[in-house]
């Protein structure tokens, strides 16, 4: 069964020789120290702008020589982030052992490197210094939590409806799908600006991390319907607390959060 570091190794092979690729380095859950048997590998490299199919045929050609190809994968072009992403599974690494790898321009500077928010990279190569990590710009940051506050509080109370009306109609399966859209969804967010302004966009991406235990215990019941009387009870419990946690936001301390969370990355 092929390795982590294996797949690591061999792929730092090959595409650290080639004069048009700069950078090699992981995320995701190497970027928090969080690595266990379940965990994919978050791969990232810099390449020259023409260079892309290249870089990819390198990969492909590598991950061959270790193991037959079993999925494949590519986001389609443009991706919501810039960049050029292919998943990867293998026939004889582990199911969970997926290989998300983006290949992104030289020319594109948006490379999610802020650590307040996706943790510390673990370098690979940096031919040239490529990687420099730049704190949060918090004052833009915030303008987006304040933007995303104001939407949030006009989005959902026009949207409780959906659900309701569903409800009395006894479509419990689309009752269901919008209490999840619009009545869970705005409510992790509103909590993430409270506990987790850094990644108040990640929804439940790493929930379990980064918000306080107490607010997940509270929280994850909510998730489990048992039936449409179930749903009722929690769709209001839910509905509640948004309207609370929303009026208990108060963007001086939000701002602190982040100030705290960059001094501690950067040592201010």
């Amino acid at each position: 069964m092929l390795t982590r570091e294996t797949l690591l190794t061999t792929l730092e092979n090959a595409l650290k020789p080639l004069p048009y690729v700069h950078a090699m380095w992981e995320g995701g859950a190497a970027s928090f120290d969080r690595v266990d048997e379940w965990s994919d590998i978050d791969l990232q490299v810099i390449a020259d702008d023409e260079r892309i199919a290249d870089v990819f045929a390198v990969v492909e050609a590598a991950l061959h020589m270790l193991s037959p190809i079993d999925l494949r994968y590519e986001f389609p072009q443009p991706t919501w982030h810039g960049h050029h992403q292919t998943f990867y599974r293998l026939q004889d690494a582990s199911p969970f052992l997926l290989l998300d790898f983006v290949v992104m321009q030289l020319s594109n500077e948006n490379r999610f490197l802020q650590p307040e928010i996706h943790g510390e990279a673990i370098i690979h190569f940096d031919k040239t210094d490529l990687l420099k990590t730049m704190p949060l710009d918090i004052d833009a940051h915030l303008s987006a939590i304040q933007g995303r506050i104001d939407t949030l509080r006009v989005l959902f109370e026009m949207f409780q409806v959906l659900t309701l009306k569903e409800i009395h109609r006894h479509n419990a399966i689309e009752a269901l799908a919008f209490y999840q859209s619009w009545t869970l969804r705005p409510l992790v967010e509103v909590l993430r600006i409270q506990h987790d302004p850094t990644r108040y966009n990640f929804h439940t991406r790493y929930i379990h991390y980064n918000l306080p235990p107490d607010v997940v215990q509270r929280l994850e019941p909510l998730f489990f319907i048992a039936n449409v009387q179930d749903l009722e009870t929690k769709f209001a419990q839910a509905s509640d607390w948004f309207r609370e946690a929303l009026e208990q936001i108060d963007l001086y301390y939000v701002r602190q959060a982040l100030e705290h969370v960059s001094d501690v990355h950067f040592g201010v």
